[in-house]
């Protein structure tokens, strides 16, 4: 498998984390308002993607931010 650039990180750093964090907050938001349903994972799966399409260009344009607020306050240099 042919290893991608160190210039594609922070592409590719929102997009799982988007990913993972909307497929787990869809998931508690999902059993918290619903239960344990039958057709439960049918549910989620259609928050996750609706949360997904929202929190990936989402995050593309809060992490340059964060990354600012975090470099006044501690300092450190990221990304």
């Amino acid at each position: 498998m042919a290893q991608l650039t160190p210039r594609h990180a922070p592409f590719l750093l929102a997009f799982f984390t988007s990913l993972l964090m909307s497929l787990l907050m869809s998931a508690v938001i999902t059993l918290l308002n619903l239960g344990l349903v039958d057709d439960f994972f049918r549910r989620w799966m259609t928050a996750w993607l609706t949360a997904w399409v929202i929190a990936f260009p989402a995050i593309l344009l809060v992490l340059p931010v964060a990354r600012r607020i975090v470099a006044r306050l501690t300092g450190a240099q990221l990304g």
